[in-house]
């Protein structure tokens, strides 16, 4: 028995989320079917965390077990071969047994695009979130070091979090600008339901001048929902990359 480790590309407009769920299009159930189709097996895929509806992936990770013949070096072309286009496995390799693609994560980066040009773009609609008004970059870039740290995110979550606790890490906060576009980048030990886009709304009414950098750390630590900015679109968020080393 082989335990297979992919790491996974996709475009999330089509789909449900990640996880598998009846009478829903779902990313983990079409990679299992796929599975199915070339070996035989019915596997479990694990996640290294679940995605929402219509949030893209450049880098989620996943494993499952197999006794497949399939070399591991044909794998990610044989499960593509069966999958819908806008998921590509990019790479498949065997680990060690004891792998597990949720419980070893130690840090996710994420990263939000913004449009911020007045017109916005026709091919990239689905792919970032259009703000017609010009963001001040320099105080988003300023606010966004509060967040840096082990905080209570309690005020930046939604309702229906299962999670136990509501304190994380974020071990780097960044927001760049290229031409028309702005990118903020959070990398962490994990997130709560909705942290990153909540993040990323509170970064652009920093933008909009209507929150100021310096009141970022009272609205940590109010953990009043209220207090920070709305929860901007899914199809503007992007899974990056999972790490499993400590660094």
């Amino acid at each position: 028995m082989k335990n297979i480790k992919l790491t996974i590309e996709y475009d999330g407009k089509d789909f449900g989320g990640w996880q598998k769920q009846p009478n829903k299009l779902n990313i983990q159930g079409n990679i299992e079917r796929a599975i199915y189709e070339i070996t035989g097996e019915e596997v479990e895929l694990i996640g290294s965390g679940r995605t929402d509806a219509g949030v893209h992936s450049l880098g989620q990770v996943a494993n499952f077990k197999t006794s497949t013949k399939i070399p591991v070096s044909k794998l990610a072309v044989a499960i593509n071969s069966r999958l819908k286009k806008s998921i590509v496995i990019k790479k498949a390799e065997e680990v060690e047994e004891k792998f597990h693609s949720r419980y070893h994560c130690k840090r996710k980066t994420y990263r939000y695009i913004i449009n911020n040009s007045k017109e916005g773009s026709a091919i990239y609609r689905y792919l970032e979130y259009h703000v017609p008004y010009k963001l001040n970059i320099e105080m988003m870039q300023k606010a966004a070091k509060f967040f840096e740290g082990e905080h209570d995110f309690t005020g930046f979550k939604a309702s229906g979090t299962s999670s136990k606790s509501s304190i994380r890490t974020i071990y780097q906060a960044e927001v760049k600008q290229k031409g028309e576009r702005i990118y903020i980048e959070l990398t962490g030990n994990g997130f709560l339901y909705n942290m990153v886009r909540i993040i990323a709304g509170t970064l652009v009414e920093v933008g909009l001048e209507k929150i100021k950098p310096e009141e970022i750390p009272d609205i940590i630590k109010s953990k009043n929902r209220q207090k920070a900015g709305k929860t901007l679109p899914a199809h503007g968020l992007y899974l990056v990359c999972v790490d499993y080393e400590e660094e």
